[in-house]
């Protein structure tokens, strides 16, 4: 399976690489069960990607044919998210962007940066197929991006696991966080904090599902540990985003 083909309604978790795991503890199921059974409706809503005009338009902004996105929804990004990232990009002109989570959102990504005028796309993720894959994807369309498949490990201050991306440098000015999945956590994305020190003054941190219930929770602690980001919820498309700016 490759990021261009229809994907059902959980990710990949079986086959994930981890590095200083033995696995998930009983508290950790037990946040995945609780959290599955409130948060059913918003995974019910993220199997729609967008509507078909909403995905042609943001298609026609980045001059890419209908066909370059056949599927969205399910843990893919959707249209809201998307045409928020190019909204951002080509207004501010981001010359670091730090992606986690390949696919979809990289090919739009790697559009948006060439078509504003350049920029720095580095993208993780845990799946080496699916790097792999995208990175295909992109080069139908004569796009590049720093795409690397590394391992996750658990996370320092949050339950879960994050990636082990190593050293990254400073001055990211859009960080776009659509994984780990859920399944693994409900708060496992929470992880991302680690990296805000990283992001430019007047920078930008977007999580995708920001509607969720494991987010909300995510957010609400973000909120107390950051006083130098103001946090909102963008409510466009079917998941919602969890927009941060650094205050510069």
């Amino acid at each position: 399976m490759t990021t261009r083909e229809a994907t059902s309604l959980l990710a990949r978790v079986g086959d994930t690489p981890v590095i200083g795991s033995e696995g998930k503890r009983l508290a950790d199921w037990a946040a995945v069960l609780a959290f599955g059974a409130i948060q059913w409706p918003w995974l019910l809503r993220s199997l729609h990607g967008g509507r078909l005009r909403d995905k042609h338009a943001l298609l026609d902004r980045l001059d890419l044919p209908y066909d370059a996105l056949p599927y969205l929804g399910s843990w893919k990004a959707d249209t809201g998210l998307l045409t928020l990232v190019v909204d951002h990009i080509f207004a501010r002109k981001p010359q670091l962007v730090v992606e986690f989570g390949t696919g979809a959102s990289t090919l739009v990504l790697a559009r948006a940066l060439q078509k504003a005028g350049g920029g720095r796309l580095i993208s993780f993720d845990q799946h080496e197929d699916f790097v792999d894959a995208t990175r295909d994807w992109l080069a139908d369309y004569g796009l590049k991006a720093d795409l690397r498949a590394v391992a996750l490990r658990p996370s320092e201050d949050w339950p879960g696991l994050w990636y082990d991306h190593g050293p990254l440098p400073h001055g990211i000015d859009l960080m776009l966080i659509d994984g780990p999945p859920w399944s693994i956590h409900p708060l496992t994305r929470g992880g991302a904090s680690a990296l805000f020190d990283h992001v430019s003054a007047g920078g930008t941190v977007m999580l995708d599902d920001g509607a969720r219930p494991g987010e909300r929770f995510v957010a609400r602690r973000w909120r107390r540990m950051r006083p130098d980001f103001d946090f909102e919820l963008a409510k466009t498309g079917t998941k919602g985003t969890l927009i941060g700016r650094r205050r510069g």
